[in-house]
């Protein structure tokens, strides 16, 4: 008797899936989900370039007022706040634009950079948006590199449109304006590569951010030390990434070779996430967090208590920015500021108008005023934290016990309103004056406080308008940025565009004036904060009707 076999087959092993599967359909994804974003933000930023070179060149239209300027530039704040210094000897707007403004370009595109990695990374994988992804026929790493290459592209638009504005209307260089933006840009991309490891390593978005804005900071705070201890830097200087740019000597002496330490650190940073990556499942972190209580304390019974527990850290990080920004502008008015900015008044008719009778009063109202801006964002991102609680269904659980509407919507507002007096008043006027007053310059406490007070209220006006944008109608709160915007745009730009009086008078800063160089106005003051108190009961009355979107 025969038996019927079945013919062997040879167990041949399946392919592997490679890591990087489906990247392209993440990328394609990322761009129409971000495509708004990182326009503004690419754009803006371009064109803030070209709007300070041809605004330098209308204040500084010769070599004689240059060179005054570069006097102010050569002083230990200047260099911090700067850059080391090079081309002071013959201070061109090329230079100028380079010595100055590349610090700041790298800060703000470093920002996006964070922040976008952050959200389509880490932030997807705590919403557990990331589990289903990875359900389809996706790699492991692929998120991570479409993440990275969405910013590449948003910083390449940036480079190719802000070099076609400096060279078209600032009458720059062609080749040194290319490298100079190139050199901002691979300087962000080692803080996007520093935020793919930072998203190794912990567990929440906003940690992850956080851990790499210290990063930038530190690099800024490096970089400004090794500056000042040597001229043109010293080795000090080199371990930050943020001088390799600088260090290209733009518009001066042009050097390509620092682009390739930048180059060399982004594959190292990228590579380094990688290799973490694999060494975490899918929604852990490599900094395991320290285990809760089982019960929480007393003190987060009360919305206010947990409100601010969970803001504390970006408020902290928020107060060491400014104290790190504001007190070196403090140390700036040390020695001689108040002669060297009128000496820079009196030889040239544009400044002297900017500045008026008083140049160091005009200084303090616009150190002020940066500090007030920066403090806005903090303080409508603040209120704002509220949507993905509600958006999130986490809003809807905390209502489900004895706390109120009402108390819910207080206790945020009253957290980012704490936040706005902390930094206006201790990371802002006390900063200015104690940086003042550490290196011997002359600085009333009281007029600073004064001028933080005032912008306090205009921020009121803000935080509340924000608030009942989303009590009424949550989709628009978008509108609080839109409001934000024409802040900016009015404070630096309204008298260059001519904007009505009308429009103007839209920014809440807009009534504060430009004290200390004017005094204020009460009637502006006591009307900012009679619409605030009116904008915050229409914030709460709204809350209390709607329904919430989820929870």
């Amino acid at each position: 008797m025969s038996t019927l076999t079945a013919p062997q087959r040879s167990m041949s092993p399946q392919p592997r899936a490679s890591t990087l599967t489906g990247t392209g359909y993440l990328l394609r994804f990322t761009l129409r989900r971000s495509r708004v974003r990182l326009t503004v933000w690419a754009v803006s930023l371009a064109v803030f370039c070209v709007y300070y070179v041809v605004g330098v060149a209308a204040v500084y239209p010769n070599a004689a007022d240059r060179q005054n300027r570069a006097a102010v530039m050569s002083s230990p704040g200047s260099v911090i706040m700067g850059g080391p210094g090079y081309g002071l000897e013959d201070y061109t707007i090329g230079a100028m634009f380079a010595n100055e403004m590349a610090i700041w370009l790298i800060v703000l595109l470093a920002t996006m950079n964070i922040l976008m990695t952050t959200r389509n990374t880490r932030a997807e994988e705590a919403t557990g948006r990331s589990e289903l992804v990875r359900a389809l026929p996706i790699g492991r790493h692929a998120a991570s590199v479409a993440a990275f290459l969405v910013v590449v592209i948003a910083d390449a638009i940036f480079v190719v449109l802000g070099s076609l504005l400096l060279v078209s209307l600032g009458d720059l260089a062609v080749a040194d304006s290319v490298a100079l933006l190139t050199g901002v840009m691979l300087t962000a991309l080692v803080f996007a590569g520093v935020t793919t490891v930072t998203c190794q390593l912990t567990v929440h978005g906003r940690a992850a951010s956080g851990l790499a804005f210290a990063a930038l900071g530190a690099s800024i705070l490096i970089r400004g030390v090794g500056d000042i201890q040597e001229q043109h830097g010293s080795w000090l200087s080199w371990v930050s990434p943020v001088a390799w740019t600088q260090q290209m000597r733009p518009y001066v002496d042009l050097r390509l070779w620092p682009l390739g330490l930048s180059v060399v650190a982004v594959l190292v940073m990228l590579s380094l996430g990688a290799f973490l990556s694999t060494r975490r499942d899918l929604g852990g972190s490599l900094l395991h967090t320290r285990a809760g209580r089982a019960h929480a304390t007393p003190a987060l019974a009360s919305p206010l208590a947990l409100a601010f527990r969970q803001q504390r850290s970006a408020l902290l990080w928020w107060f060491v920015g400014c104290v790190m920004m504001f007190a070196p502008l403090g140390v700036f008015l040390g020695g001689d500021a108040e002669n060297i900015l009128n000496s820079i008044a009196d030889q040239n008719s544009l400044t002297a108008k900017i500045f008026g009778d008083d140049p160091l009063a005009a200084f303090f109202a616009l150190m002020l005023l940066h500090c007030a801006l920066a403090v806005a964002v903090f303080s409508i991102a603040s209120v704002l934290r509220v949507k993905p609680e509600e958006d999130e269904g986490r809003l809807g659980l905390g209502l489900s016990r004895s706390a109120s509407r009402s108390t819910v919507l207080l206790a945020q507002l009253a957290v980012a309103g704490f936040g706005a007096v902390l930094l206006l008043f201790g990371g802002g006027a006390l900063a200015l004056w104690g940086g003042a007053r550490a290196s011997g310059g002359e600085a009333d406490l009281v007029t600073l406080l004064q001028g933080a007070g005032a912008f306090a209220l205009g921020i009121a006006v803000l935080i509340t308008f924000t608030a009942a944008l989303f009590a009424w109608v949550p989709k628009l709160t978008a509108l609080s940025w839109v409001l934000f915007g024409v802040v900016v745009v009015d404070s630096f730009f309204g008298g260059l565009f001519e904007l009505p009086a009308a429009v103007s008078r839209i920014s809440p800063f807009w009534w504060v004036g430009d004290f200390p160089t004017t005094p204020l106005e009460p009637s502006h003051m006591i009307g900012l904060g009679a619409v605030a108190v009116l904008l915050l009961s229409l914030a709460v009355a709204g809350f209390r009707r709607r329904d919430l979107t989820a929870g």
